[in-house]
């Protein structure tokens, strides 16, 4: 597990970091999110140890991280980093050998990843001559060439079409099967939403909300209702106290209290079949919305 406990950071006078805390779990994929400037790629930068912290600390597995710890970490950061005018396979195993990978094991991974990818039409074409998406891919490949303990990635699905990032999470999910922490920044929330396990929101440097996806869904969930039954609703539209949101046939999403939501279901099983009937749960956008107001 990683974990990031009151972590600090300053330029000047201006606080980007305010006792920033969260954890990773192993065998996760964890979404961090936030707008520009809300402080992501700084949070992952001082994981790294690219950037030190005026306060706090970085653990893995109960432990704090010293420069031997990060030599296990993968980082894709989100700016391009490879070098353009090597060939992809020919920068994978040089990168794998400077994590002390034997020649033939580095050629072995190389060669894998470009496969797993989808990139083995271009293994032997300069970085340079790729399309931005396909730049993208060997970014991610460059992170997972050693085979690292952790994973962090900024904005690793930027630029990729629909088939590539599920291309992509085959990857890091085959990763996170096998207990390594993958922790990734996005700005696509829809993504976020369909892929992760756990959610962070970052805003002005300060965590607003952490938690599984299904939780932060629930504890958000507010005083909107759904219900659908097999007949019409539009009785509902008569009943005093609430606000009815939309409403199609069978369908209605209202908005009541609780006491007056469960006054509708009890009308609503008086009159036939119920359906559905449910507290409407948040999309990540909408939480994303509330959270950093």
């Amino acid at each position: 597990m990683l974990e990031i406990k009151n972590v600090s950071k300053h330029y000047g006078d201006r606080r980007v970091l305010d006792e920033v805390s969260f954890t990773v779990g192993g065998g996760r994929l964890t979404g961090f999110v936030g707008g520009n400037g809300a402080g992501k790629t700084t949070t992952m930068r001082i994981i790294l140890g690219v950037l030190g912290a005026d306060g706090g600390e970085v653990l893995l597995h109960g432990s704090t991280l010293d420069r031997e710890g990060r030599r296990r970490f993968g980082y894709m950061p989100e700016e391009r980093g490879l070098y353009p005018k090597m060939k992809v396979h020919e920068q994978l195993v040089y990168l794998a050998r400077l994590r002390g990978m034997r020649a033939g094991v580095a050629a072995e991974k190389a060669d894998e990843l470009i496969d797993r990818l989808e990139l083995t039409e271009r293994g032997d074409e300069p970085i340079e001559k790729l399309s931005l998406g396909n730049q993208q891919r060997a970014q991610i490949a460059a992170a997972l060439v050693h085979d690292p303990e952790v994973l962090v990635l900024d904005e690793p699905f930027s630029g990729l079409d629909p088939m590539a990032v599920e291309t992509v999470l085959g990857v890091l999910s085959e990763r996170a099967a096998r207990g390594v922490p993958v922790l990734f920044s996005s700005h696509q929330l829809d993504v976020v939403e369909r892929l992760c396990d756990d959610i962070v929101v970052i805003a002005d440097g300060r965590i607003r909300a952490a938690g599984t996806r299904d939780a932060l869904r629930e504890s958000n969930a507010g005083s909107q209702w759904e219900l659908q039954v097999a007949d019409d609703a539009a009785w509902v539209r008569e009943l005093p106290e609430l606000t009815v949101h939309e409403f199609d046939g069978g369908y209605v999403l209202f908005e009541a209290d609780e006491t007056v939501a469960q006054s509708v279901l009890q009308h609503a099983a008086k009159r036939g079949a119920v359906q559905r009937f449910a507290p409407r749960r948040p999309t990540l956008t909408e939480i994303f919305r509330e959270v950093v107001k």
